[in-house]
């Protein structure tokens, strides 16, 4: 009983940690960070090791980083960052993927997670200081000393040399007491030669988002920017078939007892993007919105579960079929991220068009 009552917290707590990013970027990825490095050593503590957990545990991680995605389109004003944030999320998802179908360990070295330190590292900043002070050569900076220093060693000790830590300390006495060395070393680095030489802070410590552009904050402004930039197939729709078809994949990969091949995954994904993306337009232009998140997703998660059973309803005239205790996990998953980010890209989009207005009138000032 005890047993089970740890697990099924570890799970919920897996799916409900991630649901605070966007309104608390830096605790909430770092909760969830911390969770994925302990949550092994929770079930050995109570000398559980549950079966198909490892996959369950790679599917979690997809989950965690797809919402801080949507997280930095509903926050980050800074467009060079959030470009470059962009690239590495996608580079690493495609790395992901060509990782499953091939089993190749490399790849993900050379495909490596940089994009969840980065987003770490935006976020940290914008704690004290604004991310519109730095240019798009300082997130390069930032970004490329991520992967060099810091992801390129870990990619390589996980899953090239395939050692754990905590394995590694309990068989290499030296180990231990020289991680702890180096921990120290960098923290009076950090206290003594990089915090004197850091610029004034703009605000004091923001843990919280930033407040939302008030002509965009609420649910019927996005509704009618949405109704009035965005077409069913466009720019938008592209991203989010890449961003979560990419994403069902590696789940359809990673989990046990999905039978559907990935570029069956793939396209169904499309699909149903498409037709969710022509559902939420339609709503859209007839002023139809949802403020609480909460009722957005049970709308999207309901009409996605109608549509499961229509296809499964098609699907056993013929020769096909759906597994529907399968489909229903993806259908979850989907449910939420497209939530998400059909609800924070009219954001982003708003943001960008501003950027774009403001450098017109400097440039229209210059001359």
């Amino acid at each position: 009983m005890t047993v089970d009552i740890v697990f099924w917290s570890v799970v919920t707590a897996r799916f409900a940690l991630p649901l605070l990013i966007p309104k608390y970027p830096l605790p909430g990825v770092v909760a969830c960070l911390v969770l994925d490095a302990a949550d092994q050593t929770i079930f050995q503590a109570f000398g559980f090791n549950p079966p198909f957990y490892q996959s369950y545990d790679k599917a979690m991680d997809v989950f965690y980083l797809s919402v801080a995605y949507t997280a930095s389109l509903r926050n980050w004003t800074n467009m060079s960052a959030f470009g470059i944030n962009r690239f590495l999320f996608l580079y690493r998802q495609i790395g992901a993927v060509a990782f499953e179908l091939s089993g190749l360990r490399w790849l993900l070295l050379v495909f490596p997670n940089t994009f969840e330190y980065f987003f770490i590292a935006y976020e940290t900043v914008r704690t004290r200081w604004n991310p519109l002070r730095y240019g798009f050569k300082f997130w390069v900076k930032v970004a490329a000393a991520i992967w060099i220093f810091i992801k390129l060693p870990q990619e390589y000790w996980l899953h090239i040399a395939e050692l754990d830590v905590t394995d590694t300390i309990r068989d290499v006495p030296w180990f231990g007491p020289a991680l702890a060395a180096a921990i120290i070393v960098l923290i009076l680095i950090l206290v003594f030669v990089v915090r004197p030489r850091l610029p004034q802070a703009d605000w004091s410590l923001r843990l919280a988002a930033d407040p939302l552009p008030a002509a965009i904050a609420d649910a019927s402004r996005r509704a009618a920017w949405q109704a009035k930039h965005r077409k069913v197939f466009d720019e938008a729709a592209l991203e989010k078939i890449l961003l979560i078809g990419l994403i069902s994949v590696i789940y359809g990969r990673v989990l046990p007892g999905v039978e559907a091949s990935s570029l069956q995954i793939f396209l169904g994904v499309a699909v149903f993007a498409i037709i969710n993306a022509a559902l939420g337009l339609w709503a859209a232009k007839r002023g139809h919105s949802w403020q609480s998140a909460g009722v957005s997703f049970l709308v999207v998660f309901v009409t996605n579960v109608v549509l499961v059973g229509v296809a499964a309803l098609l699907l056993s005239r013929g020769e096909g079929g759906l597994r529907l205790v399968d489909t229903l996990f993806f259908v979850f998953l989907f449910s939420i991220l497209t939530m998400l980010y059909d609800r924070y890209r009219p954001i982003h989009d708003y943001r960008v068009e501003a950027a774009r207005a403001e450098a017109a009138a400097r440039a229209s000032t210059a001359r």
